[in-house]
């Protein structure tokens, strides 16, 4: 597995803001700068960074290499910063614990194919569950935050919006 390959990366971009999508008729989440009714996440630049976007889920993993591994559906890094996340279009419960655990799968992915000293590159490392379907949000309890950054040094968040500084 291969979080930096080139087949399975766009960009750089350099937009102030566009939209992260995954939707039934793509195979992959993908970018899209214009149709804001098909974003399930907003991605703000305002400082015009280069963002180099990755689709992990089916593309990084795909189905058939691991059927029964959980994953993120994306990760966007700048020069400084990595971004893990997953986008949900449900109405129904469940989706915050199962998007949790896809992250935190997706991050031991990582440590296993780059190994830690990748990580630490990066700062901030944030992971982001985005439900479209939800808003407000339920904020998950600060022991979950916190145990998650315990456990994987990543921020958690559970907003659309993710906020390129």
């Amino acid at each position: 597995m291969n979080f930096l390959d080139n087949q399975c990366q766009t960009g750089p971009f350099r937009h102030i803001q566009f939209g992260l999508c995954d939707n039934q008729d793509s195979k992959a989440a993908y970018i899209d700068l214009f149709d804001k009714e098909r974003w399930l996440a907003t991605v703000e630049n305002p400082n015009g960074r280069d963002i180099t976007f990755t689709a992990i889920d089916k593309c990084v993993v795909k189905d058939d290499e691991a059927e029964n591994q959980k994953r993120c559906d994306c990760m966007l890094i700048t020069n400084q910063q990595l971004y893990l996340v997953e986008l949900k279009d449900w109405g129904r419960g469940g989706w915050q614990k199962r998007s949790i655990q896809q992250l935190e799968s997706t991050i031991e992915l990582l440590k296993a194919a780059h190994g830690e000293e990748f990580l630490s590159n990066y700062k901030p490392k944030k992971a982001y569950v985005c439900n479209i379907k939800k808003s407000p949000f339920f904020k998950p309890e600060l022991n979950i935050k916190n145990h998650f950054y315990k456990n994987h040094k990543f921020r958690l968040y559970i907003q659309t919006t993710i906020q390129i500084p």
